[in-house]
């Protein structure tokens, strides 16, 4: 009898300290970032990234020597063709302007859509305004052959080279105060869709980590992950948008090609558990894939761009104007001031779309100077808030495994107890 009651005492004390151990995981967990624990949270991060590079190099030496092997070839022939001099150094040349031109806007599209709802929103920082930009300048010159290359586009430490021409440099408009939306559409279309690719790239972590967790044995919890990568996100929106994730998931059971695909077709920021939904309830790679890059590079982008397009277009301007103009219209008594009203809507919308006038060169430099100090440095900010939250993530995913680990650990210790 007595050792029954010592042995429901011994129980009840190591259910205690479990519960203890979990709780302080959790708190060690909410306080590592790199506002409140700087050197423990860069260590385990640069632990992370070491065990990851470690793991996927056993990984190619252990069944992708063939692909090292092609990859050193391919390596060593570009090395020989940009080392020799020769009459191919024009045609490289070429070729690495495209291929940094690809690089450039895949790279923007992954860094917008990596990192579980944390990623930097490049489409706001380049894309959209370059769609915007090329707008504006074929609708004040008339054309919209403005490049003189497909890769003539904002890339790193780089601007367009029309931008800061004059439209008499590219000859006399082709088109009159209306430039058609598929012409604009089709010189922005190749950056647009290479973006739409590096998003729906982006997407495939996730996938791959649920996957292989799902084929090991060791199924991942969509919800604890959730929770892992939101701690800092307390807010209301954040708090209505985890709810909204959390019911997705519970309802995720009936994925397919179709669903993905509408999903990746709208800007939402849902989208981002899809990854490790499609990979927990093991749908093929080349479903998701296919479903991901179908609706990101081709419909989702196409959307976006479409909408930067029309609102810099003078078709949406004067369809405001007429619809402002048709309401005004009904109240009475203001039929006397809709003349004067159209003048000024008609001052304002070739204000919109006219270059502006050359200004003094030390006032230009000014403006020049302040814009692009305010512009380097939102964008500097929003690269740091990407970086500060990726390590966050990575360190404290590391912690909870390490966590997972001791406490098995615990429990098996007092099973063999027992």
């Amino acid at each position: 009898m007595g050792s029954g009651k010592g042995a429901t005492s011994s129980s009840q004390q190591m259910d205690t300290s479990i519960e203890d151990l979990r709780e302080r995981h959790q708190q060690e967990l909410e306080h590592l970032t790199l506002t409140t624990q700087p050197f423990k949270t860069l260590r385990l991060f640069i632990l992370a990234i070491f065990q990851y590079f470690k793991r996927s190099v056993l990984y190619l030496l252990a069944k992708g020597g063939w692909l090292m092997l092609l990859s050193t070839l391919i390596a060593a022939f570009g090395i020989l063709l940009v080392t020799i001099e020769g009459p191919h150094e024009k045609h490289v040349e070429e070729v690495s302007r495209y291929v940094r031109f690809g690089l450039w806007w895949t790279a923007l599209g992954v860094a917008s859509s990596i990192g579980l709802g944390s990623g930097l929103h490049t489409f706001v920082l380049y894309l959209g305004p370059h769609i915007a930009l090329f707008t504006i300048k074929a609708m004040q010159c008339g054309r919209v052959d403005l490049k003189s290359a497909p890769y003539d586009t904002i890339q790193l430490k780089r601007g367009p080279s029309w931008l800061d021409k004059s439209c008499g440099e590219f000859g006399p408009p082709l088109y009159g105060s209306w430039v058609p939306l598929s012409s604009i559409l089709r010189q922005v279309q190749m950056e647009a869709i290479l973006w739409g690719i590096g998003t729906a790239l982006g997407e495939l972590p996730p996938y791959f980590i649920s996957r292989a967790a799902r084929v090991s044995g060791s199924k991942i919890d969509a919800m604890e992950e959730l929770d892992a990568s939101s701690i800092e996100d307390n807010g209301f929106i954040a708090t209505h948008l985890k709810q909204i994730k959390r019911w997705l998931l519970s309802h995720s059971q009936h994925l397919n090609f179709f669903t993905i695909l509408v999903l990746a077709s709208v800007p939402n920021p849902l989208f981002d558990l899809a990854g490790i939904m499609c990979g927990q309830f093991g749908i093929p790679f080349w479903k998701f894939f296919l479903a991901t890059l179908f609706g990101k590079a081709i419909i989702k982008t196409h959307i976006q761009t479409v909408f930067i397009i029309s609102v810099c277009n003078n078709q949406l301007l004067d369809w405001i104007e007429n619809e402002l103009i048709w309401v005004l219209s009904l109240i009475p008594g203001f039929d006397s001031f809709l003349p004067t009203l159209t003048a000024k809507l008609h001052a304002v919308k070739e204000k919109y779309l006219t270059a502006p006038r050359p200004v003094p060169s030390n006032s230009k430099e000014k403006w020049d100077f302040s814009f692009a100090f305010i512009w380097n440095t939102v964008v500097w900010l929003m690269l740091m808030n990407f970086f500060v939250k990726i390590v966050n993530a990575t360190a404290q995913r590391y912690l909870k495994k390490e966590q997972d680990k001791q406490l098995a650990e615990t429990l098996s210790a007092s099973t063999h107890s027992d």
